[in-house]
């Protein structure tokens, strides 16, 4: 581990890929098929969580996939990914999606996801990856929002201790309250 960068920011993972929306990638209704969307933010998510790492990472989980409005056919799609948070051998990558018509130029927000990968070793095994130094107050924001994702995730899944879901439901309850 003492061979691990003291930190990367995210900007250092930030990818920025772009698709045009071919009459194969649709449904019957001419608008982008969600699967082939996933699996293009699946890649570009990969891409930053890479960089970040500095080697080979698979997709652990996906979740928080808003699908704010459909994509057309013959639209450029724009996928934007950064890591806001290592943790030891995990990331959480965020993806935007950007739809744009390139007839009249105008652009607008598509979807929005949170993908967490792990990093790999050549034996196949999960690897320390380097943690995530913040810039910027919005990536000091999006650092901690992440932390707050994280132990939701560890919580549907079972996986946290009685002290961990004590602060769960406190942080819970403070979001209510400022409601």
């Amino acid at each position: 581990m003492s061979d691990l960068p003291a930190g990367k920011s995210p900007t250092d993972s930030h990818t920025i890929m772009s698709e045009l929306v071919l009459p194969n990638d649709t449904n019957g209704l001419g608008n982008l098929m969600g699967g082939r969307l996933l699996h293009w933010m699946d890649v570009c998510a990969a891409i930053s969580a890479q960089r970040h790492a500095g080697v080979v990472c698979v997709t652990a989980s996906v979740d928080t996939v808003e699908f704010h409005s459909p994509i057309l056919q013959s639209e450029i799609v724009t996928l934007s990914s950064w890591v806001n948070r290592a943790f030891r051998t995990s990331m959480e990558v965020e993806i935007s999606v950007e739809a744009e018509n390139p007839r009249t130029g105008t652009k607008r927000k598509a979807n929005r996801a949170f993908y967490t990968f792990v990093a790999v070793g050549a034996d196949g095994k999960p690897i320390p990856v380097p943690p995530v130094k913040t810039d910027s107050l919005e990536e000091a924001e999006a650092f901690e929002a992440a932390g707050r994702r994280r132990q939701f995730r560890l919580f549907t899944a079972g996986r946290l201790g009685d002290d961990d879901i004590q602060n769960l439901q406190e942080y819970i309850g403070s979001i209510r309250h400022e409601r």
